[in-house]
């Protein structure tokens, strides 16, 4: 499995090599109908949005797609015109604004568009060193993302303006950190997938504890997340499953 949002009352999870969305009710805990979004190649992050009640699905290096929450609907989204190239890696939403890590060359930015309409927003250039693995927008506009530092051979948690400037960096260490989600407070999660671990950092990228220990994911490695702030719900992506732990009382 690689990838996992919710949308309403429906969890939709994606995996390697494979055109089929799966959904689950999060009321009865049942597995519904899937959704075959035929010419998807290679998903490879999936993000939905409560105001459109679309998913976007990345399929890997290559476009966008855009998914109606029932599945009747679905279109290669982005790129808009065949000379476009936006290379996508990963995605995450933040109301309707859909923020992209692209990888274009030896190019590395973050590209945010509109979600209803597509048209993009803006484009933030990252250091020439930042291989990113994934992005989200925080609560003042600034960005959040896991990254390879090609200078140090790590990978490191970073904000970054609007312009792409660096202003401050995870001290802690992280390994393979491919996913991150963050809530209305500025508390950011992280699947520190080298270390079999979910991290929680407060708005200024401090460590506040582990969240999600090893022994809670039977040593299974967590690779994406998705969390739920109304309900407290925060979904962990494994290699053959999905983990969902309560953190309303943490």
């Amino acid at each position: 499995m690689v990838g996992v949002t919710q949308l309403h009352d429906i969890v939709y999870i994606i995996c390697l090599e494979s055109s089929a969305v799966r959904r689950f009710s999060t009321i009865t805990h049942q597995r519904l109908s899937d959704i075959d979004v035929k010419g998807l190649r290679e998903p490879w992050d999936i993000a939905g949005c409560d105001i459109t009640s679309q998913i976007y699905i990345a399929d890997n290096g290559n476009c966008i797609w855009r998914v109606s929450s029932d599945g009747v609907d679905a279109e290669h989204w982005l790129p808009k015109l065949p000379l476009d190239k936006i290379s996508p890696w990963t995605l995450s939403l933040t109301s309707s604004r859909l923020l992209v890590t692209s990888i274009l060359s030896h190019r590395h930015q973050l590209i945010q568009f509109d979600a209803p309409g597509g048209d993009k927003l803006r484009c933030i250039p990252l250091p020439d060193y930042m291989f990113p693995y994934h992005a989200v927008e925080s609560p003042t506009r600034t960005f959040i993302l896991s990254h390879f530092n090609s200078q140090l051979n790590k990978d490191q948690i970073s904000q970054v303006s609007t312009e792409g400037q660096v202003l401050r960096q995870f001290s802690g260490s992280v390994d393979c950190a491919q996913h991150i989600a963050v809530d209305s407070y500025g508390n950011i999660f992280v699947a520190d997938s080298g270390n079999g671990r979910v991290l929680l950092l407060d708005a200024q990228l401090s460590l506040r504890r582990v969240i999600v220990n090893e022994h809670q994911l039977n040593y299974n490695k967590p690779r994406r997340l998705c969390y739920r702030e109304q309900s407290g719900r925060l979904l962990v992506v494994l290699d053959y499953s999905v983990a969902v732990f309560d953190m309303l009382c943490r």
